[in-house]
């Protein structure tokens, strides 16, 4: 049976040439259209006609070659099935271990057979948005409607995945019964939820997924973090990272992330009243807040480099910096000084370590934990920005020890300040740092990790739906933003040296989705940070209510993303989603400017909520397609997916906290509406931007 996956493989890339929908034949045909349509507007109706059955026959060939295909699988695992009963019965231990690396063999035969289902799907979509930006006509909208619900339709019957999920359970059944080279008695009916399940079932289910567009919560969440997969890791990866792995030091991890989060947003009640306090106009909160993000600009690089080497050395790193931040946070009351407030803050970013968090899940965590990792990332980090200002409504205090000062103020510092130093012990006592040599290896263990899939690509499997560069060269209509599996096979294992080497692999779709980005967290910022100014202003509200209200805010994050993630998502195309956020956003922006009327409580709760909510199912499904569009080199090394979005983010927080400080030299009165506009006209910036490449976004 071994002997039959080899000869398979060997000679698959032959036989299946043919099967592939053919890109160059369908995009000849556009080119005829297009010429019989500049002849007679006539022709239009028989080429839509024409063109649907050429289609439909390339669909059709695909159907039956996948149909044929599952059915060999079928007979493989029939004759599997019966050499294992005969090998349950004789107890021949290398003999089990051979029967059970057959069936991971047939795995990876399915495997390969879905990643051909979905390099034509890839294939039929390129043909689609040729057709209808040559041809001038809205030929995908038809074409899909008229398909997909005909229960006749060849293009159903790629997305129905009856046969392959029993392919799934067969193999997973046989090889739960065969772990450990044993024969198990205890049916999988019984432990539906494998402990262990193989990185095999795994990456199938995970390609099953992307063909349905199918996601739950868990998944969903988890690719917030940004944290790039490989799809089928080697055993010996998984295994390495099975060895690092250390609970209380994901734990840890985790607590960084959380306590960062609260020591950004638990001085955004009070910055205002603080900055006041020391002889400062209440504006000046905007760079109080944002001298924290300037900093983090440059710490995430730097922190990004130091989690090749080392985990533990940043992490305790950090908490220092961040100890030292807070204190001196907290003393420039009573040294009356800005500067050393600014100082403070500047120190706080300085120890942002949310790259080292990212690189930590990447890296030490094993694949089947990797997800509700990530996941546990983004509800720390989301749980810390709502207990932030929870924690300032609390510390409405006002007292003196030793001289020093202790009131709603400085409070927050204080609070920090000590928190960091218990996180501190607690990483020198429970944090294990991975073993040197297993660091070292970790880029070149992550660089074969995609060896499986991509050899797929670079075996040239991919090659009926890809155009070589001389055709690509003679094609001005061909898209620039293609797949990652246009990278060059070598270029594929080899993580990104530097900044600009990043931004040349981010195609036009990548680069939309960063703007989108960075809209978001500017309009979020924007509303967070002048909160305690433009509420006192026209409300008269108190510190506790704005932290009562932006801890509200912050609670929706979680419920927000729960209705996204296992519903929107799955009704919907992400990119419609998307398209529908960015509305919501402008919607909420507009909603929030101050005009002839007076400026009320409830349109301002309204419009916040509005922008707020609409920000963070934006940022979900705009990091959910990231996580999927972005290069596979940016998975890895000092200069990431995660980096890049970080650096985004971080890098619109600085210029909101700055208009927000510039805008208080018009004088309180106008900078709600100052504010809001560069906010107002970076959201529609995004929008038109998102329409132009719309199609792109898969």
């Amino acid at each position: 049976m071994v002997a039959f996956g080899k000869k398979l493989k060997e000679t698959q890339i032959q036989e299946w040439q043919g099967y592939y929908i053919n890109y160059k034949l369908m995009k000849k045909k556009v080119k005829q259209y297009v010429q019989q349509i500049e002849v007679s507007e006539q022709s239009r109706e028989y080429v839509l006609k024409d063109f649907s059955r050429v289609l439909d026959k390339q669909i059709e060939k695909i159907v039956l070659f996948l149909l044929e295909q599952q059915g060999k699988l079928a007979s493989t695992l029939s004759m599997l099935g019966q050499e294992h009963d005969v090998l349950i019965q004789q107890q021949d231990g290398s003999k089990l271990s051979q029967l059970q690396q057959s069936y991971v063999e047939v795995g990876r035969e399915l495997l390969r057979l879905l990643v051909f289902v979905e390099m034509n799907a890839i294939g039929v979509r390129k043909i689609l948005k040729k057709f209808d930006k040559r041809c001038e006509h809205k030929f995908t909208n038809y074409y899909v409607k008229t398909r997909a619900n005909h229960p006749y339709s060849q293009l159903r019957q790629i997305f129905k995945h009856v046969g392959i999920i029993a392919v799934v359970g067969t193999i997973s059944r046989n090889l739960a019964d065969l772990q450990d080279n044993r024969a198990s008695y205890i049916s999988i009916y019984d432990q539906p939820a494998l402990p262990l399940p193989d990185p095999i079932i795994e990456a199938i289910n995970k390609a099953v997924d992307r063909l349905t567009n199918s996601t739950d919560f868990l998944h969903y969440l988890g690719k917030h973090a940004l944290i790039l997969p490989q799809e089928l890791p080697t055993p010996s990866e998984d295994h390495a990272a099975a060895e690092r792995y250390h609970l209380m030091s994901l734990l840890l991890n985790l607590a960084n992330a959380f306590l960062y989060m609260v020591n950004t947003y638990i001085i955004v009640p009070t910055a205002d009243d603080y900055s006041l306090s020391l002889g400062a106009a209440a504006t000046v909160c905007g760079a109080v807040i944002g001298s924290m993000a300037v900093a983090q600009v440059f710490s995430s690089v730097y922190f990004s480099a130091w989690s090749n080497k080392s985990y533990m050395k940043p992490l305790i790193f950090s908490s220092i910096v961040l100890l030292i931040g807070n204190t001196l946070y907290a003393l420039a009351y009573d040294f009356n000084s800005i500067y050393i407030l600014l100082i403070g803050r500047l120190f706080c970013g300085l120890g942002s370590a949310r790259a080292v968090n990212r690189r930590y899940i990447s890296d030490c965590v094993p694949l089947h934990l990797r997800m509700k990792a990530s996941a546990g990332f983004v509800s720390a980090s989301a749980l810390g920005m709502a207990c932030g200002p929870a924690v300032a409504c609390l510390l409405q205090t006002n007292f003196k020890f030793m001289k020093i000062t202790f009131n709603q103020d400085t409070l927050p510092g204080w609070i920090m300040a000590l928190a960091w130093f218990l996180y501190l012990l607690c990483v020198w006592t429970s944090f294990r740092e991975p073993a040197k040599e297993e660091m070292v290896n970790v880029l070149p263990q992550k660089a074969n990790s995609a060896q499986i899939e991509n050899g797929l690509l670079q075996n040239g499997i991919s090659q009926p739906l890809l155009l070589s560069a001389e055709e690509k060269q003679q094609d001005e209509d061909e898209d620039e933003d293609c797949d990652n599996s246009e990278e060059s096979a070598e270029e594929i294992q080899k993580p990104v040296t530097s900044i600009v080497s990043a931004y040349k692999l981010l195609t036009p779709s990548v680069k939309v989705q960063l703007l989108i980005y960075f809209m978001l967290k500017y309009a979020m910022e924007i509303l967070l940070a002048e909160s305690s100014v433009v509420t006192t202003y026209y409300f008269i509200w108190s510190t506790s209510n704005v932290a009562i209200f932006l801890a509200c805010l912050g609670l929706t994050v979680l419920p927000v993303n729960i209705l996204v993630g296992s519903y929107l998502s799955n009704m919907f195309e992400e990119r419609q989603v998307l398209l529908a956020s960015e509305i919501l956003v402008c919607l909420g922006i507009v909603l929030s400017f101050q005009v002839i009327i007076p400026y009320s409580v409830p349109q301002y709760v309204c419009s916040a909520l509005i922008t707020f909510v609409a920000a963070e199912v934006l940022e979900g499904v705009n990091l959910n397609l990231l996580s999927r569009v972005m290069s596979s080199r940016l998975s890895k090394g000092t200069y990431n997916g995660g980096l890049l979005s970080t650096e985004a983010g971080t890098l619109a927080r600085v210029f909101a906290d700055s208009t927000i400080t510039l805008a208080g030299y018009w004088g309180t009165s106008r900078l709600l509406n100052v504010t809001l506009l560069p906010s107002l006209f970076i959201c529609i910036f995004s929008i038109i931007a998102t329409c132009f490449t719309y199609n792109s976004l898969y």
